[in-house]
């Protein structure tokens, strides 16, 4: 295995290229995330998908920092939590010492805070990103009107949307949506969204010799969906990551596509 065959393909953001295979980290405690996170940088993984919430910060600070890679070579992505809205500069600096980094690339508002666009914290966050503290920055879960209510308040587009996405829930209008508004789409839990047992998904699986998991990780692949699949176990880290390396065909797109109708 070469470090490539995970990094790429990615997708631009901004000045830098956000590979579309992440490694997720929700539900991974802080005393498990350095063997984890070790796992996963050495199997080639070169993005991280954490967050304050997540509790396990200074864990994945831990692997980042006995990899002996380049900072430049990972890309990490961390997020605001609604709770902390009013102590937005404290939260990303506790993220990046905690994470041993100078800047992250990629600082998410995690929850619209109160289920609201909430103009003025992306306003903070916007500054942590003049300020040098974020390269790129975005939202999680948030819908298309709250995103252009935050684009309307301060002229600055979220560079993602990080929702809950598979093929199962998969809608084509929101996707288009995104993507007409200059959003990258980043997908988290895609096989507890899915029903893995699903005979067009098993079908397409046995045809490229694979799983129903790794068929769900190279249609995110297909269309240009970010995908962060977590787990702590070795052997399912490595086969979510030779999902993405699966090339389906434009009709095994289709019909899977199908299956959120």
């Amino acid at each position: 295995m070469t470090t490539s065959d995970f990094t790429e393909p990615a997708v631009p953001l901004g000045q830098h290229r956000m590979p579309l295979l992440g490694f997720g980290t929700w539900q991974i405690d802080d005393a498990d995330a350095p063997q984890a996170t070790t796992t996963a940088l050495e199997l080639g993984y070169r993005h991280i998908d954490t967050a304050t919430g997540y509790r396990n910060e200074a864990g994945i600070g831990k692997a980042l920092a006995s990899s002996g890679l380049d900072r430049e070579s990972v890309f990490i992505t961390t997020k605001l939590p609604p709770e902390n809205v009013g102590h937005e500069r404290q939260t990303i600096e506790e993220s990046l010492t905690k994470l041993g980094v100078e800047r992250v690339d990629l600082w998410l508002v995690h929850w619209p805070p109160n289920g609201q666009a909430s103009p003025e914290v992306w306003s903070q966050v916007v500054q942590a990103q003049q300020d040098g503290l974020a390269t790129s920055i975005g939202v999680s879960n948030y819908s298309l009107e709250q995103i252009d209510e935050l684009v309307a308040a301060t002229g600055v587009t979220p560079a993602v949307n990080q929702i809950r996405w598979s093929p199962g829930i998969y809608d084509a209008s929101l996707a288009t949506g995104l993507a007409e508004r200059g959003v990258v789409l980043e997908g988290y839990s895609p096989f507890k969204a899915s029903n893995l047992d699903d005979p067009t998904l098993v079908r397409i699986a046995e045809a490229h010799d694979a799983t129903s998991a790794q068929v769900i990780v190279a249609w995110h692949v297909a269309h240009g969906f970010v995908v962060i699949p977590k787990s702590a176990r070795r052997e399912r880290i490595e086969a979510n990551a030779a999902g993405a390396r699966i090339r389906l065909s434009d009709d095994e797109v289709a019909e899977i596509d199908a299956l959120g109708a």
